[in-house]
C-alpha cells in the first residue's frame, strides 16, 4: 500500500467528490498530498480526514482558473519539498452552465465556451505550470488530467461540454509528447457516469423531471450501454488513479484511460 511513498502530490479542485477520493487514495498509498480548492473550509476538512486516517496532507485555497495563484502555490510546494511528482486536476462544471441538454441551435455562445474556458482551460493551466516546475526541480512525475466520456460518444445537446472533453484528450497527447524526455508523463482519466456521485444524481433527477419520466427509468437509460453488470465507484476510480501515477503505471503515457467498466456506446 505504499506505491507512492516519498511522492509529493497536488490535487486541484479537491472539494469535488472524485478529486477528494483521488486525494485520499494518493495518501493511502504513501504520498504527501496537498489538497486545494476555492472553498478553504471544505479542503481543510478533507486534509483533516486524510491525517486522521494516517496520511500526510495540507490544505490551501487556490483557484484552479487563476494562473497566478496556481504558480505561487506550486512554487511553494516545490520549495518545501524540493520536488513535485503528481498533479491531478478534478475541476468540473455544472451541466447547466456548460449548456448541456440544450440544442446547439439554442445554446448561447457563452454557454458553449464555458466548459472550454473552465474545464479545458484549467487543465491547461495546472498542467503547464506543474510541468515547468517539475522540469526545473528535476522531478520525474505525472500530469493526471481528467475528463468525461462525452468526447467519445454521439450524444446530442452537449456541444460545449463534448468539445471541452475532446480538447482535454488532445491536450494530454500534446503534453506527453512535449515533456516525456524530461521524465514527465501525461495521462487522462476519462470518467463515465458514477451513479453514487452527487452531480450524476442531480443530473438524472433534473433530466427525468424535464422528460416527465421516473428517475429509475432515466437511470436505466444511462445503464443500457453498460457491458458489465458492475459499475464504477469513487473508490475504484481513485485506486485506478493511484496506480497510474505509480511506478507500476509507467506503461501508461499519453493514454486516455476509460474508467467506466466498459460501455457499448463509447468509442
Amino acid at each position: 500500500m505504499e506505491s507512492l511513498k516519498n511522492k509529493v502530490a497536488v490535487v486541484f479542485a479537491a472539494s469535488g467528490e472524485i478529486a477528494g477520493a483521488v486525494a485520499r487514495s494518493f495518501a493511502e498509498h504513501g504520498a504527501k498530498v496537498y489538497v486545494t480548492g476555492r472553498n478553504l473550509a471544505s479542503v481543510q476538512q478533507l486534509a483533516e480526514e486524510i491525517i486522521a486516517a494516517g496520511g500526510q496532507s495540507e490544505a490551501a485555497q487556490v483557484d484552479a482558473l487563476n494562473e497566478t495563484e496556481i504558480e505561487a502555490f506550486l512554487q511553494k510546494v516545490v520549495s518545501e519539498n524540493g520536488k513535485l511528482n503528481i498533479v491531478f486536476n478534478g475541476i468540473g462544471s455544472y451541466y447547466r452552465d456548460a449548456g448541456s441538454g440544450i440544442p446547439s441551435t439554442v445554446v448561447s455562445f457563452g454557454q458553449f465556451l464555458n466548459p472550454l474556458q473552465r474545464i479545458l482551460g484549467s487543465q491547461f493551466l495546472t498542467s503547464r505550470i506543474a510541468a515547468k516546475l517539475m522540469i526545473e526541480s528535476k522531478s520525474e512525475g505525472t500530469l493526471l488530467l481528467f475528463n468525461a466520456s462525452m468526447a467519445k460518444t454521439k450524444t446530442p445537446n452537449m456541444a460545449g461540454f463534448a468539445s471541452a472533453c475532446a480538447g482535454i484528450e488532445a491536450l494530454t497527447r500534446v503534453l506527453a509528447a512535449e515533456f516525456g524526455k524530461q521524465g514527465i508523463k501525461a495521462i487522462c482519466l476519462c470518467s463515465g457516469a458514477i451513479y453514487e456521485s452527487f452531480k450524476i444524481t442531480e443530473m438524472i433527477h433534473d433530466f427525468s423531471e424535464q422528460l416527465g419520466i421516473s428517475r429509475e427509468v432515466m437511470t436505466a437509460h444511462y445503464k443500457q450501454f453498460d457491458i458489465l453488470s458492475t459499475e464504477p465507484t469513487l473508490k475504484k476510480v481513485a485506486e485506478t488513479a493511484a496506480f497510474l501515477v505509480s511506478e507500476n503505471g509507467v506503461l501508461f503515457n499519453s493514454h486516455i484511460v476509460d474508467i467506466d467498466c466498459g460501455k457499448y456506446n463509447v468509442l
